[in-house]
């Protein structure tokens, strides 16, 4: 998937760490049995038509803890460097978010994220053992009086992932009356990885699930936005996961698309069993192989690096991403 907002702008590199030094190697330790040690490497370089005079930018490039992930160290180098400290902060949904500001002169920017990346394998669920999707749709409506669930501003309409009779339809024969929620997000999911066509290039960053429907192609972050859109179109809460996937899987396990740069996928809210995450690009339940970065509504929300520059032509920025086991 693209690497770029729609505003995606330069930075000056300054070199940043985040969280605990690495262990010196004699001190290192295999992990344990069921856990998975992975060192993600990210990095974005604009080679700009026009010098850039100023440039201010923001990034979603340090991964976040969760249940099943662990993060064990985590480094930012920009090139050239910012005139000042890098700003940290979260954003609205936990997320962390960096700003930097350049007020020099400069052809070239260089941003690179470096993290090692404890991984726990998710539980084991029963997609059957989950309630019924109206039930859920009913719990996210507002009610006066009524101390409504964390994830009812999923069930929004936002940018890229609005609320449409057409997503609303392409998904309703799926949610049968009672069907157990997750036996629905499944097949929702399998139904947007059988009609769309993984093509890179051929939307970009701005492309909305409407626009992702009627074209029928694109890339993981538009099968995500169309699967989203769907849902939240039938009253279901589902967020945007933006992260990695293992560039080589363990021998005898197939290699995933969208493993050469940063991935997307969707977690659908269920009362029962909290975020379930799936991968409609790939057509699997999100697993060891699946390193978060950042959630939000859609893309908008957490672009890994974008800004407001003034100068710097139209170049494309150019995107490497490697996921391996330590």
């Amino acid at each position: 998937m693209s690497d770029q907002a729609p505003a995606a702008a330069p930075a000056h590199a300054q070199s940043q760490s985040q969280g605990p030094a690495p262990l010196p190697p004699a001190q290192r330790r295999p992990p344990a049995p069921g856990h998975r040690l992975l060192q993600v490497t990210h990095e974005t370089c604009y080679d700009y038509d026009a010098a850039v005079e100023v440039a201010h930018h923001s990034a979603w490039l340090r991964p976040r803890d969760t249940e099943v992930q662990k993060v064990q160290r985590w480094d930012l180098e920009i090139d050239p460097l910012p005139e000042s400290a890098v700003q940290e902060s979260k954003d609205a949904f936990g997320n962390w978010r960096h700003g930097f500001s350049h007020s020099r002169v400069h052809d070239r920017l260089t941003v690179t994220s470096r993290f090692q990346v404890l991984m726990t394998a998710p539980p084991a669920l029963d997609d059957a053992h989950s309630p019924p999707w109206e039930e859920a749709a009913a719990a996210l409506r507002y009610r006066a009086g009524v101390t409504q669930p964390e994830a009812v501003e999923f069930v929004l309409p936002s940018q890229f992932a609005q609320h449409a009779p057409e997503l609303a339809a392409y998904a309703r024969d799926l949610f049968t009356p009672g069907r157990p929620l997750l036996q629905g997000a499944q097949a929702l999911m399998a139904r947007v990885y059988e009609r769309m066509q993984y093509k890179p290039h051929s939307t970009d960053v701005a492309t909305s699930a409407l626009q992702a429907l009627a074209q029928g192609q694109g890339v993981c972050q538009d099968f995500a936005h169309l699967m989203i859109a769907a849902l939240r179109s039938l009253g279901l809460a589902a967020r945007y996961v933006s992260g990695y996937l293992l560039t080589h899987p363990p021998e005898g396990q197939p290699r995933l698309v969208g493993a050469d740069a940063s991935h997307a996928w969707v977690a659908v809210w269920c009362p029962l069993h909290r975020w379930v995450a799936l991968d409609p690009t790939n057509n699997v339940r999100v697993g060891q192989d699946h390193v978060t970065l950042a959630w939000g509504r859609d893309y908008a929300d957490v672009a890994p690096l974008r800004g407001v520059i003034r100068g710097g032509g139209t170049a494309p920025p150019s995107v490497g991403v490697t996921v391996e086991p330590v």
